[in-house]
């Protein structure tokens, strides 16, 4: 990596990091959330960046260096359908197979009778999640996966020996191209880690909207327990995850917990409260979390500034950024609002005008950075995010604003929550494992040598599974 680039790269970095702690950098950040558009500024398929992630992966580093932004994410066309297929999963529409090749990969939700997870096994669920998972969950969103006492096969437990392989190489191959983007682009991985909401959990790949819907007027203690169980998995999956470095901030992906999906009783009983606790205690351990909102979150803002100041990214979708800059800018720096309609189907020049606007509305103290509203897609004119980038450069300038100091965490220095005693909920099995060696050892020839080797290699070993399951629930 030449000098020039690795400085061009601590300057973005800086900018980035400055804007993220609510302060003044020296020019406003542009960090796109580019999935399938980048495919297109290419002249690839959705098909060949889906199925393909060494394409997705050339893509990214072909936009990154043409477009001069300051940061961006690895890989935005998330799921690898190649690994999709690998476990056979039902709930993805395939680029080149069930929908066309120049359309995005499509989640294919269930009927309500055909849920994932049927309304009488919330006590299951609420046992033992990752059980539930494997043993249940698992088989009913694989084609080729049996379940506990089905008749196995040699294609059932190819797709496991297939699915845990592939998913091995997909998440080695983040590293490397991570490393491009710094030292080819000079550019910023924007993100690390993820993180649910547990309720989008239950809404997303267990009892679908329409099941989750029905519970919550029906058995609604029964989700708050589910949510409840669910929250120290999910505050384990984000914490291991997260950039070990406490730069970048962990990727929430906040979906269905707003309103009119669920109404205002059941996000301030159910939702809040199952969430709140993981991010306060991820800045605790000196996470940020980026808050991906979504569709329109307007009606949760307040309670959104309940949480420690600058412990959150608020990106603005559907909602209104100029109302979120007035609830929210005094402790949270803003990112987003920048229309997709915009970016697909008008000119260059509204978008510059667009741009403009919301620098000028909500970037004047800092905190704020450039992005369109939502992922960008397929449908994304490449001459419109060159538009927004340039009006970005052009109208993001800040006169005498600090260029230089340390690059610290973003928790550095600032006042932290107390420890949230819902992270410690009591489990059958602990975050992270599948199977203790404590519960394991009673079955397991005695010890003659050091105990303590024994244990911590069974963990470690345990772990990997633990983290296959968890990993296909959330990021496939």
């Amino acid at each position: 990596m030449s000098a020039s680039m690795e400085q061009l790269y601590q300057q973005r970095l800086r900018r980035y990091l400055t804007a993220m702690r609510n302060e003044k950098p020296d020019r406003v950040p542009v960090r796109p959330f580019a999935a399938e558009m980048t495919a297109t500024h290419c002249g690839f398929t959705c098909q060949q960046v889906t199925h393909d992630y060494r394409m997705a992966f050339e893509a990214v580093i072909r936009c990154c260096k043409e477009y001069d932004w300051d940061a961006a994410v690895a890989n935005m066309v998330y799921v690898w359908t190649g690994l999709s297929q690998a476990l056979g999963l039902k709930y993805y529409g395939i680029p080149g197979l069930e929908v066309p090749p120049d359309t995005g990969f499509q989640y294919r939700e269930p009927g309500e009778d055909e849920a994932f997870m049927h309304a009488d096994e919330y006590d299951a669920l609420i046992a033992d999640p990752t059980g539930f998972l494997y043993e249940t969950w698992l088989p009913r969103i694989s084609t080729e996966i049996a379940a506990p006492g089905a008749p196995n096969s040699t294609r059932s437990t190819l797709a496991l020996v297939k699915g845990s392989m592939a998913m091995l190489a997909y998440f080695m191959d983040f590293g490397p191209q991570v490393q491009r983007m710094r030292q080819e682009c000079g550019t910023v991985s924007a993100i690390a880690g993820i993180l649910k909401a547990p309720m989008d959990i239950l809404a997303d790949k267990l009892r679908g909207y329409l099941g989750l819907a029905t519970d919550l007027i029906e058995r609604p203690e029964k989700v708050k327990a589910a949510c409840e169980a669910l929250l120290p998995h999910l505050f384990h999956v984000a914490n291991t995850t997260a950039d070990p470095s406490k730069q970048v901030p962990v990727g929430y992906w906040m979906h269905r917990g707003c309103i009119p999906f669920v109404s205002r009783e059941n996000f301030e009983e159910i939702y809040w409260p199952t969430i709140k606790p993981i991010i306060t205690e991820l800045w605790r351990n000196g996470h940020q979390t980026l808050f991906y909102a979504e569709g329109n979150w307007d009606h949760h803002l307040d309670r959104f500034a309940e949480l420690p100041e600058r412990s959150i990214v608020y990106h603005v979708d559907r909602g209104d950024i100029f109302l979120a800059h007035r609830k929210l800018h005094h402790k949270f720096c803003l990112s987003g609002g920048i229309p997709n309609f915009l970016l697909a189907f008008r000119g260059p020049a509204e978008v510059r005008d667009m741009v403009r606007r919301v620098i000028e509305g909500v970037a004047g103290n800092g905190g704020y950075i450039v992005d369109a509203s939502a992922i960008m897609q397929n449908e994304i004119r490449p001459e419109n995010v060159k538009a927004m980038t340039d009006a970005a450069r052009e109208f993001g300038i800040y006169s005498g604003a600090p260029t230089g100091g340390d690059i610290l965490a973003p928790a550095d220095g600032a006042a932290q929550p107390a420890h949230d005693p819902a992270i410690d909920r009591a489990t059958r099995v602990a975050p992270g494992l599948c199977r203790s060696w404590d519960d394991q050892a009673p079955f397991s020839a005695p010890i003659s040598g050091d105990p303590e080797i024994v244990r911590r290699i069974w963990n470690n070993c345990e772990g990997l599974g633990n983290m296959f399951i968890w990993q296909v629930l959330l990021s496939f």
